[in-house]
């Protein structure tokens, strides 16, 4: 048993070894290498304008990479939104984003979950078994409010939630957020494409203003909701049994 118990902690340590290997490599790679130089809007975008009817699949692609290589998502979001258009360009920033979130969430678990395992006491046990309970409302919760993108990626591979709790919170959580950044870029662009500057004064660029605005309140919001039912909890009476 002994030895049973000291193989799966080499085996954890290994694993854990290779996902900050990994880690380590993608941000390199992203951040310090020459890849770096053809990672910018006019370089993608040169790119895929010249791939034809094959753009948009290549699009999802380096997407999907671009999540697991820790790609800023604002910056293939845009891109999408810019080659695409507002409606689109969702699909494929939508898409590409929850592929690349699924993926990354494997990785972190297949690699770094068993020595996660190992260092979770007590405190953390409860915490991991409540987060495994309400998986679904966690990853939505903590989609709507922006969270890091990439990083909850991998960090909740490391937790107990389910995976398809993972992948319905997140296809949910980022649809609103995508959508109006997507809506807001795609809607100056089409502007720009025509040349006709009194575009900017249309009821569409007004209303992607206003949505992208808005979104910055979401999780102000959410919060306020989330105080507002532990206020309410508190003020229940208990009940005479």
């Amino acid at each position: 048993m002994a030895e049973q118990g000291n193989a799966r902690k080499s085996s954890a340590l290994v694993k854990m070894a290779l996902l900050l290997l990994f880690m380590g490599v993608a941000i390199y790679l992203v951040r310090f290498s020459p890849l770096r130089l053809y990672l910018t809007r006019d370089q993608l975008g040169l790119f895929l304008e010249s791939a034809g009817i094959w753009a948009p699949l290549i699009f999802v692609l380096i997407y999907v990479a671009g999540v697991c290589l820790f790609v800023p998502g604002t910056l293939l979001t845009a891109l999408g939104a810019a080659i695409f258009g507002p409606y689109w360009g969702f699909l494929y920033v939508w898409t590409g984003a929850m592929i690349g979130a699924g993926l990354a969430f494997l990785i972190g678990r297949y690699l770094g979950r068993d020595f996660a395992a190992t260092l979770i006491g007590e405190r953390l046990k409860r915490f991991d078994d409540a987060i495994e309970r309400n998986g679904f409302a966690t990853v939505l919760y903590l989609r709507l409010i922006y969270f890091p993108f990439t990083p909850m990626n991998f960090g909740m591979g490391l937790t107990k939630v389910r995976f398809w709790d993972y992948v319905s919170g997140t296809a949910l959580g980022i649809l609103v957020g995508t959508f109006i950044f997507t809506f807001f870029v795609g809607t100056l662009r089409d502007v720009w494409a025509t040349g006709r500057m009194e575009g900017l004064l249309s009821w569409k660029v007004f209303l992607s203003v206003l949505l992208f605005g808005a979104s910055f309140f979401i999780p102000k919001f959410l919060q306020m909701i989330k105080e507002r039912g532990k206020h309410s909890t508190m003020a229940d009476p208990p009940e005479n049994h």
